[in-house]
């Protein structure tokens, strides 16, 4: 067909949050690689909120970053506010939340692939993919038969006709399968408003036997800040210290270093720095004018966001309309995110509550555009502009974008592994939002791990598995293969029963050593994390061991800080452990040794939190027994005597990995588990385990 080399180690199809993720860490991890994507100027677009982090999904973040993926150190240089959310709660739901200049997001996460080594962007619509072995159909040829792919290969046919093959696939079609957008009575196909829809590819998957079920998300309206009376709203400002979601920048290193240390860490040879810069300021122009209190004098230059409430009119204007209101009129059919609800739905199902708090969010550090935060809808546009203008800030206000709802396919549950392989065709991966999820984070953590694993099966090596006390990540996926998923899955810090292990603060301790095995994180960030862990080890064991007494002097001391003092013998560790009480107040009273703040920040947390952490890492042992036995792929549950009918029909949906995710699914119950342990002892059984599922269950599964 061509003289250019067209076969690639892995394709991933969507330039999203999650196909970014997936084809840098395909790319790193020493994979030809190749990402196809309708529109190259609309990389990890940010079609819905200009934002990135937040509860839980903060957390996802730190991980992406620590696994040595993109977003974290893409939001930092692209932000234009940041802050520590549930500061005054516990750190097991502190979260960082950033809004980006979403332009800015797009063109830095662009420009960094396109100078990831082993990694190329192509910008085509996929509408076939063909699995290995299996012809084309001539009828979707532009120019004669298309010949059937190379053994072991998958076939991608674009819609030019042009074909490109792999050995695994990572498919990450967003909103895109089949999707429409809807306002009011106006509906048209759409991945996103203005975006054409991948209506063929769609079709294909269900044509290839995958199940699809139909979902529905939304975005709000998008108004012009010249029109907004800001000398009304409630100002929002970012952080005043210093907040990363990025692990270990380094305050001496050079542009040059940054755009090498984005891609493995790998930094030039002249300069012996391998981390990233501190994310330089990249807005040398001042802000719009139009915008209020700008944080220019700050450790970063920052835009505040504005807070605004509906009107009892506003109400009233949703509930005059709701017969045209496509999601009450019955022409959406998709279900819709429960936790991220329209605000009609929010006037409805809240009857009770006399308003709605709405941020103004500006979408970016020049524009003028400005997201409105919590007003998603799909009511028709002439109800948009009126109940806007409801509001008093907004009484003049002009619409630039109205909102509108996407309705697009997904792959219905229990069609993916724990790896997230697609069940019926090996190969191929699956991540973001045709996985059922809603959110950029979400969806970039599934295209790392899924990129990832693809990485690992053309290697031919075991895939790596994240378990629910590792990591965010490790719930997210976990939950999507072991729970009937009937609307967009959104992640919270309550679905994580360990959140106090995944803490924001310890998710490099936690995962960049598995990192730099993968080859995603460099030796010299690797040894950083190890030093981190040493260095918090060692203080920890001084302080706990050295005594403090209530002597005169030392509770004069800690008065004049502000410190209740001392009535009996203590170790330090336990007076760190009291509220209020800190390492820097406590270090000139007690001659303490200065050490790094986030080491400082590690032990503080094990001293206030020990007992209850102990407490998690106990029940973590308990389970591990379970989540460490793994389940054969091929195991046939309909031959395992005294299991119930209805386990055996969930069993053989959702094929669980490790013994622990099938004590999860809905549906079983002990005596199943008791059953499954029974006929994993007897691995001799050829007729129950095949002869390779028999060695590999010997084998111990290591991650890596």
């Amino acid at each position: 067909m061509t003289d250019f080399d067209t076969t690639y180690d892995i394709i991933v199809i969507g330039a999203g949050h999650a196909g970014c993720e997936a084809a840098h860490a395909a790319a790193q991890m020493g994979c030809r690689t190749l990402l196809l994507t309708i529109d190259l100027d609309k990389v990890a677009h940010m079609s819905c909120n200009p934002s990135i982090g937040g509860p839980a999904k903060g957390h996802i973040v730190r991980e992406i970053d620590a696994l040595g993926g993109l977003m974290g150190r893409i939001i930092d240089a692209s932000l234009i506010q940041i802050r520590m959310l549930n500061e005054s709660k516990g750190p097991a739901v502190q979260s960082l939340r950033a809004q980006a200049d979403k332009r800015l997001y797009s063109r830095l996460m662009k420009e960094t692939l396109e100078n990831t080594p082993n990694l190329d962007l192509r910008q085509a619509m996929v509408e076939r993919i063909m699995p290995p072995r299996h012809p084309v159909d001539a009828p979707h040829a532009s120019n004669g038969d298309i010949p059937p792919a190379p053994n072991g290969l998958f076939a991608v046919l674009t819609h030019t006709g042009w074909i490109y093959y792999a050995r695994a696939l990572v498919l990450t079609t967003g909103t895109f399968l089949r999707g429409r957008a809807i306002t009011g009575a106006a509906i048209w196909g759409a991945g996103r408003s203005g975006e054409a829809p991948a209506i063929a590819l769609g079709e294909d998957l269900a044509a290839l036997g995958f199940p699809l079920v139909r979902l529905k998300t939304g975005t709000p309206p998008r108004i012009n800040a010249r029109t907004i009376d800001f000398s009304q709203t409630e100002l929002q400002f970012g952080s005043t210290t210093p907040l990363y979601f990025g692990h270990y920048y380094h305050a001496n290193a050079t542009a040059q270093d940054v755009a090498h240390a984005n891609n493995n860490g790998q930094a030039p040879q002249h300069n012996r720095h391998a981390l990233p810069a501190y994310p330089p300021n990249l807005f040398t122009m001042p802000p719009a004018a139009v915008y209020p209190h700008p944080m220019l004098d700050a450790w970063r230059p920052q835009l505040p966001c504005y807070l605004i409430h509906t009107t009892p009119r506003f109400h009233e204007l949703i509930r005059a309309n709701l017969d045209r209101s496509p999601l009450f009129s019955g022409v959406i059919s998709g279900v819709g995110p429960r936790y991220c609800p329209s605000i009609e739905d929010k006037i409805v199902r809240f009857a009770d509550k006399e308003r709605h708090g709405l941020f103004l969010e500006p979408e970016g550090w020049t524009t003028n555009e400005v997201y409105v935060q919590g007003c998603n809808t799909s009511l028709p546009e002439d109800v948009q502009w009126a109940m806007l203008r409801s509001i008093p800030a907004l009484r003049t206000v002009e619409l630039m974008r109205i909102g509108y709802a996407i309705e697009y396919d997904a792959v219905a549950t229990g069609e993916i592994g724990a790896d997230l392989g697609a069940r019926r065709m090996p190969g191929l991966y699956l991540a973001g939002q045709i996985n059922g999820t809603t959110g950029y984070e979400e969806a970039a953590a599934q295209g790392l791990m899924a990129g990832i694993n693809a990485a690992r099966y053309v290697q031919g090596q075991p895939s790596v598995l994240l378990r629910r006390d590792e990591a965010y990540i490790g719930v997210l996926i976990d939950d999507l293969v072991t729970r009937e998923i009937r609307e967009p899955y959104r992640m919270f810090t309550s679905r994580a029963e360990y959140r106090l292990l995944l803490r924001c603060d310890n998710a490099d301790l936690r995962l960049t050593p598995l990192a730099h095995t993968l080859g995603l994180v460099d030796a010299t960030r690797a040894a950083l994390v190890e030093q981190k862990r040493e260095q918090s080890a060692a203080l920890l064991s001084l302080l706990a061991g050295r005594r403090v007494y209530p002597t005169a002097s030392t509770n004069s001391a800690l008065e004049q800080a502000g410190l209740v003092p001392l009535k009996n013998t203590a170790s330090i560790d336990t007076l760190l452990s009291r509220p209020g009480v800190s390492y820097r107040q406590l270090q000139p009273i007690l001659d303490l040794p200065d050490a790094p703040e986030h080491v400082i920040e590690q032990i503080e947390l094990s001293a206030k939190y020990g007992g209850y952490i102990a407490r998690q890492q106990r029940e973590v042992e308990r389970m591990r027994k379970m989540e460490s036995r793994r389940l054969p792929p091929d195991i046939d549950y309909t031959a395992l005597k005294g299991l119930r009918n209805e386990a055996r029909q969930v069993l053989q949906r959702f094929r669980p990995a490790t013994l622990g995710q099938a004590a999860r699914l809905a549906g079983i119950n002990p005596a199943d588990i008791a059953i499954i342990l029974f006929a994993l002892e007897r691995l001799s059984d050829a007729q129950l385990l095949p002869s390779d599922s028999i060695e590999a269950l010997k084998r111990e599964n290591v991650r890596t």
